[in-house]
């Protein structure tokens, strides 16, 4: 893994790197389990100082964490009921050591009847007017919907309204690919142990993890963690081309942009502005000859224009020949913004990406003239990259998109596997992902970018950067990182998201290119 991606480990990782630091370096898992409990009781300290808590308690590790939290509350002083969703008996091995420790009031039942009592006991609601519940239900390693007494804790947590502080990940959130099968946890915080998941950065997982925060509970350096997926980190931005005094607009990269169709000219011009702006030497774009005239007058002196062969102000396949003509003098071609959806548009479409030499980025229409067809792709000779949302997605590989959006990290590793290209599966938790596997997850918090146009902007800046040199896993997480703080720039410059428009983004793209402070609020989401 480059070193500009954070490492998050899945399930399967994690249990790995915890039998590493049990068995060969020596930590007791009870030690760990202490150190877990304790950051999450800073954490609930920071965020309620005063007033009850509730810990709700499974009977794994995570609920041994959460009975650590408890003791610990309850030992600075804090009223903290313990509720715990199996009978306390059935609890095994540290988190029996956990609970064992715990002094106080007994644990509680969801109806408030102590464990050591008979059901239905109890005086009051445990989770009523509490200032802070804590999740420790289920673990990382939980898989499928939550059930039983599991599934009635996390509906109860749901209706207090409370902030919930959740331990590792929200109960109910596969921490592995972001999946929510069933009912769960919405939480204010998620206290992430040692790193942070996959599932709190991919959505819908990532609606449900609230702040991300991870506790260092010592685990030492060189643990095992081959992580298949990474988060963008700003380091990237230290891996861009930058001009130099002997530079010229050819070392700087050429992008051929083609696309645009009658009533979509902004959509190329957008993307070819933005190459610019990211970096490109040079740019042409590749229209309908009736559109020449459109851009040129957009404002954009130094956009270079082939008018190409078109019906009824669409691209046909007859421009074909005129396109790989503008191709020979090298650089990337950036195609689909604006290509309309016509019968002759998609033949275009379909036989340039399979016979120009070019590498590619795939983006809005040409992504749709390929739908059902992604293998077709797998056998270009050169690199290609494709930038759908969900929607596209979902045609590529013949699915509704609802389907794409709840399981968004099989769905991009897999159009990836199917076409041999790099899928950049858009969103607020943009995934990057290589055909063997590899993902890079960007961390989003860019609502400015929720209007018309950016897709275009994100498919230039990438085009850039590839046209620049940089490989084709470097260039796309690069430029969803670009895109992103270009949007959060903006916005910042403009005093809110809203009115935002790809025009502004554009500009912001130079600023976003430099290395140092992010725009990022301090908690990183």
């Amino acid at each position: 893994m480059p070193p500009w991606l954070t490492p998050l480990p899945d399930a399967e990782t994690m249990r790995g790197v915890d039998r590493w630091a049990i068995e060969e370096q020596g930590i007791a898992g009870l030690e760990l389990m202490e150190r877990a409990g304790a950051a999450v009781a800073r954490s609930v300290e920071t965020l309620a100082p005063d007033g009850p808590v509730a810990v709700l308690c499974g009977k794994g590790n995570n609920g041994g964490d959460g009975l650590v939290v408890a003791r610990l509350l309850r030992e600075a002083g804090r009223e903290v009921s313990v509720i715990c969703t199996s009978p306390p008996g059935e609890y095994r091995g540290d988190a029996a050591a956990s609970l064992g420790r715990l002094a106080g009031e007994s644990p509680l039942r969801l109806d408030g009847s102590p464990w050591d009592q008979a059901e239905g006991t109890g005086a009051a609601d445990p989770l009523s007017g509490r200032a802070v519940l804590v999740d420790a239900l289920l673990g990382t390693g939980a898989k499928g919907a939550p059930s039983g007494e599991t599934a009635v804790a996390i509906e109860a947590l749901a209706r207090t309204g409370a902030p919930v502080v959740s331990v590792d990940v929200p109960s109910g959130v596969d921490g592995s690919d972001g999946t929510v099968p069933g009912v769960a946890v919405a939480a204010t915080r998620t206290i992430s142990m040692h790193a942070g998941k996959p599932g709190l950065w991919i959505h819908p997982g990532k609606q449900h993890a609230g702040t991300v925060e991870v506790a260092d509970i010592g685990i030492p350096r060189g643990a095992p963690m081959a992580c298949p997926t990474g988060l963008i980190e700003a380091a990237v931005l230290e891996r861009l081309p930058r001009r130099e005094a002997a530079s010229t607009k050819f070392s700087s990269g050429h992008v051929l942009v083609a696309g645009g169709s009658r009533g979509l000219s902004g959509a190329p011009a957008m993307a070819a502005r933005a190459a610019m702006r990211a970096g490109a030497g040079y740019v042409t774009a590749l229209v309908p000859r009736g559109l020449q005239a459109i851009i040129a007058a957009g404002g954009v002196p130094e956009l270079m224009t082939v008018g190409l062969a078109e019906a009824d102000g669409s691209l046909e396949e007859q421009a074909l020949a005129a396109a790989l003509s503008a191709a020979e003098r090298g650089g990337v071609l950036a195609l689909g913004p604006g290509l309309g959806r016509s019968d002759g548009a998609g033949r275009f479409a379909r036989r340039i990406a399979r016979e120009c030499p070019l590498a590619l980025v795939l983006d809005a229409d040409g992504l749709n003239a390929h739908a059902g067809r992604l293998a077709e792709l797998a056998g270009r000779g050169a690199p290609s990259i494709l930038t759908p949302h969900a929607g596209e997605l979902g045609r590529l590989l013949g699915r509704d998109s609802s389907e794409i959006a709840a399981r968004r990290l099989d769905s991009v590793r897999e159009a990836a596997r199917l076409s041999g290209a790099l899928v950049v599966l858009k969103g607020d938790d943009t995934l990057v992902a290589e055909p063997g596997g590899r993902v890079a997850v960007s961390r989003g918090a860019s609502p400015a970018l929720a209007t018309a146009g950016t897709g275009d902007v994100l498919t230039g800046v990438i085009a850039a950067l590839l046209a620049g040199g940089l490989d084709p896993f470097t260039a796309a997480a690069a430029g969803v990182l670009i895109h992103a703080r270009a949007g959060q720039l903006a916005a910042l410059a403009l005093g809110g998201a809203e009115g935002v428009i790809a025009g502004d983004v554009i500009d912001a793209l130079p600023r976003a290119r430099r290395p140092g402070a992010d725009p990022w609020s301090a908690d990183g989401r």
